[in-house]
């Protein structure tokens, strides 16, 4: 039986972090199965889920530490197991553009919370348009259950990016299973 364990790391940016990374899972006998790293100003952030034996997993919580250390980078580990599949009637992606504004990620994530829809990725960022204006760009996936009527949230969505003056484009995927 596999077992899982996801690992967070945020720490100075600098070369050659992920490789050390990815050494460390391979000396372990660990699998990389996903993994998503960003760069927040000069931090770096890394998440990433490990696959292995029992004895490989705690081959991983045992070494990693001390590479952190090396590394100067703070670093969270935790237990998991496999994610089970659900299957979606749709998967949306929405894009909402606009002014840069206080409380939009809050609100946008209000609206799903309200009606159950279940947020499978979320990534958003704020820069100076040509004229030096702040704006936003958010993107987000969502997995629609079959109780929800596509339409009529499509509607709620584009009302709901009207009132907070944003410009949205949502895009469906049928037929989808959330992994």
């Amino acid at each position: 039986m596999s077992n899982q364990l996801v690992v967070t790391a945020m720490g100075s940016d600098r070369p050659g972090i992920v490789s050390k990374f990815a050494r460390l899972a391979s000396e372990c006998d660990c699998d990389i199965v996903d993994s998503r790293m960003a760069l927040f100003g000069n931090e770096f952030t890394l998440i990433m889920m490990l696959s292995g034996s029992w004895a490989s997993i705690t081959k991983m919580e045992i070494q990693l530490p001390p590479l952190s250390v090396e590394l100067e980078l703070m670093t969270v580990m935790k237990r998991t197991s496999e994610h089970t599949a659900q299957n979606y009637i749709s998967r949306l992606e929405l894009t909402f553009t606009g002014q840069n504004q206080r409380g939009t990620m809050r609100k946008i994530t209000q609206f799903l919370a309200d009606r159950s829809l279940d947020l499978a990725a979320v990534r958003s960022h704020a820069e100076e348009d040509a004229q030096g204006n702040p704006s936003q760009h958010v993107f987000l996936t969502i997995n629609v259950p079959e109780k929800v009527e596509l339409d009529k949230l499509e509607i709620s969505i584009n009302e709901l990016a009207s009132e907070m003056s944003l410009h949205c484009v949502i895009e469906r995927m049928q037929g989808t299973t959330s992994n």
